[in-house]
């Protein structure tokens, strides 16, 4: 139950009963008594997060906003190379820089005028783009907390932001279509990438930063030279997606991409040759996250239907199907361990042994849906981002 606002509380002043206000006495038997240790118990049953970040409001400038939407969280990103910093953004236009188990220090990232729908740090850890629905990319200097500079092209809203696995540059989606590559230490316009007909959902480099993978609205997905901007493949059609996509994965070896869209169905395409290798069936509602493993020929995809489903990539055949009580919404691979864990609808984090299919540890803490997951460096903590307004850091040093 919320606490009073402070005007409630200055309103109600002290409170005062008299004799001719009491009904009914009660006699409360010792018994009847809440054990202290019974209440304990329910606390930590109801919050197993080990921090929580709280900074995210539903105000601007201390003024608070009618739409409930302002304070939700939409993306977390963890530093690759520090293993306590954490990037976090959302409805209140606002992204943050804090720190796992530093709850005094926090840096805003400011200067969005609408919702900041992607973060992602590069791979040297130096520099974190914030990508908004306003259409802007900001690129802050990760050392100092200050903006580095503004990148800026797209129509629509930034629906994904991505570096290159070797170098500052960043590529992403929009919702006007188009795809846009910038180097981020000059802030310049490099590429732009033309052909889709709806918004681009998700999108990536190849782990060998020689190509550029697409989805979109548009069912279809598009591969392309970074350099040039050619549109080296277009997959579509039978047997493809027939509705729009919504997420993809590559493979470590640059060669296969894992697709899933809002029809239900997973797709293996072949990157040098555009071609659907294996199709994947298995699940019954939209497709909300894919990932591959990265020791081990496996993957895993989430679905609205509420599983999650272990794949054999060798023989395209499911390993496990792990069910959930609401739609999974997001998943990440614990590194190179054999752990996973999904976002669910219902709030809560489940961590799943993709060698068993058993669900080993259930997070509970959030009161909404989860939006995102993020590992640290380290793969000491899990920090998970919901519409309920927070962040929270749930311990996973044990899934080793």
């Amino acid at each position: 139950m919320n606490s009073p606002t402070r005007h409630e509380e200055e309103d109600q002043g002290e409170v005062f009963l008299d004799e001719s206000d009491i009904i009914h006495e009660v006699e409360v038997d010792e018994e009847d008594l809440p054990d202290a240790d019974d209440e304990e118990d329910a606390i930590d049953e109801a919050d197993d997060s080990v921090h929580i970040f709280t900074g995210h409001t539903a105000s601007r400038g201390g003024v608070p906003f009618d739409g409930f939407s302002k304070g939700e969280l939409y993306t977390v990103a963890c530093s690759p190379t520090d293993a306590a910093l954490v990037a976090t953004g959302g409805g209140d236009d606002k992204g943050f820089l804090w720190k796992i188990g530093q709850g005094d220090w926090a840096v805003e990232i400011q200067g969005h005028k609408d919702s900041v729908s992607s973060l992602a740090f590069s791979n040297d850890g130096q520099l974190l783009a914030s990508g908004s629905f306003d259409g802007l990319i900001q690129i802050w200097d990760v050392s100092s907390g200050n903006i580095k500079g503004t990148l800026e092209g797209p129509s629509g809203g930034i629906e994904w932001v991505k570096w290159h696995p070797r170098g500052h540059l960043v590529l992403a989606g929009s919702e006007d279509a188009t795809v846009w590559m910038w180097n981020a230490n000059k802030s310049a316009y490099l590429n732009v990438f033309s052909g889709h007909s709806s918004s681009v959902t998700c999108g990536d480099f190849t782990p060998d930063g020689k190509t550029i993978c697409t989805g979109s609205d548009d069912a279809t997905l598009r591969i392309w030279n970074p350099k040039t901007g050619e549109n080296i493949h277009v997959v579509r059609g039978h047997p493809y997606h027939t509705e729009g996509l919504t997420c993809l994965t590559i493979s470590s070896d640059s060669t296969l991409a894992i697709t899933g869209a809002k029809d239900s169905s997973v797709h293996i395409v072949n990157i040098a040759s555009g071609k659907v290798v294996n199709s994947l069936s298995a699940h019954s509602d939209s497709i909300e996250c894919v990932g591959i493993a990265p020791s081990s020929p496996w993957a895993a995809t989430g679905s609205m239907d509420q599983k999650l489903i272990i794949w054999d990539l060798q023989y395209s055949s499911p390993r496990a199907t792990c069910d959930h009580e609401d739609g999974v919404t997001c998943l990440t691979w614990f590194g190179t361990s054999r752990f996973l864990a999904t976002g669910c609808v219902d709030g809560k984090v489940r961590v799943w042994d993709s060698l068993s299919g058993d669900c080993v540890r259930t997070f509970s803490g959030h009161s909404d849906p989860i939006q995102s997951l993020s590992v640290s460096a380290n793969k000491d903590f899990l920090v998970s981002v919901s519409l309920d307004r927070t962040a929270r850091v749930f311990e996973i040093a044990e899934f080793q």
